[in-house]
């Protein structure tokens, strides 16, 4: 059975850890700094309403290109 995610930083490790990349790769995909995919997987602070939007569509764009199992959560 798995672990279903629950809190956003748990999403971005999950995003990251089944596409193999590191923050900073998934930064550069987002277009935004290292620091800020740190922050989120921290629960440091949690993404603007257009920087979100933009997280889920490359996680949607992931999923149809078949490099993403959809997530629930």
């Amino acid at each position: 059975m798995t672990k279903k995610i629950k809190t956003f930083p748990e999403l971005v490790k999950e995003v990251r850890r089944q596409l193999g990349i590191s923050q900073e790769e998934l930064a550069h995909k987002l277009g935004v700094s290292f620091t800020t995919i740190n922050r989120w997987e921290n629960g440091k602070t949690t993404p603007f309403k257009l920087a979100r939007a933009q997280f889920n569509s490359f996680c949607e764009k992931m999923v149809e290109e078949g490099k993403l199992k959809r997530l629930g959560g």
